[in-house]
């Protein structure tokens, strides 16, 4: 029991850092990119559609990656910012990326729910548009927004591990170089247990989190 602690704990903390780096950089993207597509979709507060089609496509291009090809392809990235392309660090880079596009769509579609009666109101008062977005637009998703930032640290925790087998350390790496390599059948399913127990924790908070927000 003794040595699974010594090879498990030291991969909880990478694997932390390269989750919730990884989540919040990709929420910061992620929401930004969601107005800009709310906004300048047909009927949008700034409507553009030649902008809009081109950025939706763009999305839908980053989404179609499978995260472990995507890895391979922003490698170079990696090292460019990080100055390597193996390691915790370097790995929040095609985490963020492969996550931001999914958080992008989920904002769109979280936005586009708002009751189009509250902005036209927001709007006949004389509100700007910059007003509009984040006294109106934001607040009025602000639950279904905490769950997208659930969904998202869920999936990320996921890539995670992908990025562990690749370089990244953390538990993937554990499950990886001792469970399977190894054929530690023990050390293994402690790191599935260990990730699952993240992910029902996540779970439990955003749940929370979001109903006590909630005021419909």
């Amino acid at each position: 029991m003794e040595r699974i602690l010594d090879i498990i704990l030291p991969a909880i903390p990478q694997t932390l850092v390269m989750v919730f780096a990884s989540t919040a950089i990709a929420l910061l993207i992620g929401m930004l990119l969601g107005v800009i597509l709310t906004i300048t979709r047909p009927g949008g507060l700034s409507e553009s559609n030649s902008f809009y089609s081109f950025l939706d496509g763009l999305i839908n291009i980053l989404r179609s990656f499978p995260f472990v090809i995507l890895m391979i392809v922003v490698f170079p990235l990696s090292r460019l910012i990080v100055g390597k392309s193996y390691g915790t660090a370097a790995m929040i880079i095609p985490l963020s990326i492969s996550a931001a596009p999914f958080v992008a769509r989920l904002m769109e579609g979280y936005f586009m729910q708002v009751d189009h009666g509250i902005i036209e109101a927001a709007e006949s008062m004389g509100s700007t548009k910059k007003e509009i977005i984040f006294k109106v637009l934001i607040p009025e998703a602000m639950p279904m927004i905490v769950g997208a930032i659930t969904m998202t640290i869920i999936n990320v925790i996921g890539y995670s591990a992908m990025a562990g087998v690749m370089g990244g350390g953390g538990l993937g790496d554990v499950a990886n170089r001792y469970g399977y390599q190894r054929n530690e059948p023990l050390i293994l399913w402690s790191a599935v247990v260990v990730i699952i127990i993240f992910v029902q924790i996540v779970q439990f908070v955003g749940n929370k989190i979001a109903d006590k927000i909630d005021k419909r």
